[in-house]
């Protein structure tokens, strides 16, 4: 049997470098650098673009459940209103509701702010 030092299966080919040698270790170098760099793209841009993403969706999935919300609401409120308050008649509580939803609005636009300044 001979032994594998000696065999030509163990012998470097020729022209290939040496073990140890600036050759030899420059595919390594390079894996090395790739990883650095896509470690970096991951961390300063993947990371936060994802983040923002999450925050577009739950922030989404949070407004549709508050209108989803809000609508139920109003229609809880007319039918409490219409039952319990003015004994079946929507018109009152059509009336009511309507007439604190127009206050809010003037509320609110009378705390808006002008788009466009005068000189």
């Amino acid at each position: 049997m001979e032994d594998q030092a000696t065999s030509p299966a163990a012998a470097p080919a020729e022209g290939a470098p040496a073990p140890g040698s600036i050759e030899a270790e420059w595919p390594a170098r390079v894996a090395d650098t790739i990883e650095d760099v896509v470690g970096t793209l991951s961390d300063r841009v993947v990371r936060p673009l994802t983040l923002a993403a999450r925050g577009v969706v739950f922030g989404l999935i949070a407004a549709t459940m508050a209108l989803v919300l809000a609508v139920l609401g109003l229609i809880l409120l007319v039918r409490l209103l219409d039952v319990y308050a003015f004994g079946g008649r929507v018109w009152a509580s059509d009336t009511v509701l309507g007439g604190l939803l127009v206050a809010g609005g003037a509320f609110a636009w009378s705390k808006r702010t002008g788009g466009v300044e005068e000189r």
